[in-house]
């Protein structure tokens, strides 16, 4: 949960908490149940308590002018047919009225969009042990992508695409890494040569349908839940149409620069290899998918420096970024 305790940060979770309060109606839920935030970050999320019987759910308010209505339907829609295949993610609650997307209202804040979802009991996976869960990882990305590629979409299927330029580029959805503070000019002359050798050898790999398509495209073990010996993926906000292997590096993400990740890519693929293929052209661009995660994740710090995550990272992140630029650059240029 976000630790911010400023006014105006406190003013939102009040009114997107009053908003809350105003959805519940839409799904039969009583007016005293129990709403307790969860997160703040892209969106909002709630934990709700039903006031009779104790059933729990996750309420997720969507941040307004991100995603279309389509957009999120589209991922939905990914979701529960994910679920009927034997992947496990949350189950969408549908409203009284049949719609699983809710459009409401409050006066303190406008109108968002609102979805609800079953609980899922679990816990994440221990970070001490790294190379089960990446294992875990990869075998679960292998089985998502054979789903994505045989999956018939709606007519009305919208997502938005993570290729280089959407990620890294000048216009990269999640902003500019070069806006990142403690960038000094010689790691921003670094980077920035990286960034022009990742594009040419992603131009190089191309977007052929075994190589491009639907994928969860923020798939970490922050974003699992484990209950014994079932798995349930979480977060689904960012899915679109990108690089398979951009999987394997959201896997890698904040720890690219690990010693022992060459160990936690090779887990990454053990994983994926039960369920799926890697071929050798695949397995040579590992550093390049992680290297280009790496930049994303400056350019969503520098544009999300308020966050207790951005916070968390000091200059020795940033650092380690320039470095894991320099070894790209020797061992793939």
């Amino acid at each position: 949960m976000n630790a911010r305790t400023d006014a105006t940060y406190l003013n939102l979770i009040a009114s997107l908490t009053a908003l809350s309060r105003v959805a519940l109606s839409r799904y039969g839920l009583p007016g005293a149940s129990t709403i307790a935030l969860l997160s703040h970050s892209e969106n909002t999320v709630f934990r709700i308590v039903h006031a009779h019987t104790g059933q729990q759910f996750a309420m997720r308010i969507h941040r307004p002018n991100y995603q279309t209505r389509h957009a999120i339907q589209s991922e939905l829609d990914w979701m529960e047919a994910l679920n009927a295949s034997g992947i496990n993610t949350p189950h969408v609650v549908p409203g009284v009225d049949g719609d699983r997307l809710q459009e409401v209202e409050s006066q303190s804040i406008g109108t968002r969009l609102v979805a609800l979802f079953e609980w899922v009991d679990g816990v994440f996976p221990d970070e001490r042990e790294l190379a089960p869960s990446m294992r875990r990882l990869g075998a679960l990305s292998a089985r998502m992508h054979h789903h994505s590629r045989q999956w018939l979409r709606p007519s009305y299927f919208e997502r938005q695409t993570w290729d280089s330029t959407d990620t890294i580029g000048e216009g990269a959805r999640w902003g500019r890494w070069r806006d990142m503070p403690d960038l000094s000019a010689d790691r921003i002359a670094v980077l920035a040569e990286t960034e022009r050798l990742l594009h040419r050898r992603l131009d190089v790999f191309g977007r052929s349908p075994d190589r491009f398509g639907l994928i969860h495209a923020d798939l970490r073990i922050a974003n699992l839940l484990v209950d014994g010996e079932r798995t349930t993926i979480i977060d689904f906000d960012d899915c679109g149409i990108g690089w398979f292997l951009h999987d394997m590096a959201s896997a890698m993400s904040f720890i690219e620069h690990r010693t022992d990740l060459p160990q936690l890519m090779d887990a990454w693929a053990e994983g994926y290899v039960e369920h799926g293929s890697l071929s050798s052209a695949e397995l040579e661009e590992f550093p390049t998918f992680v290297m280009q995660r790496r930049l994303q994740l400056l350019a969503w710090m520098a544009s999300h420096s308020e966050t207790d995550l951005a916070r968390s990272f000091g200059s020795g992140w940033v650092a380690a970024t320039a470095d894991l630029g320099k070894a790209y650059l020797q061992t793939m240029g």
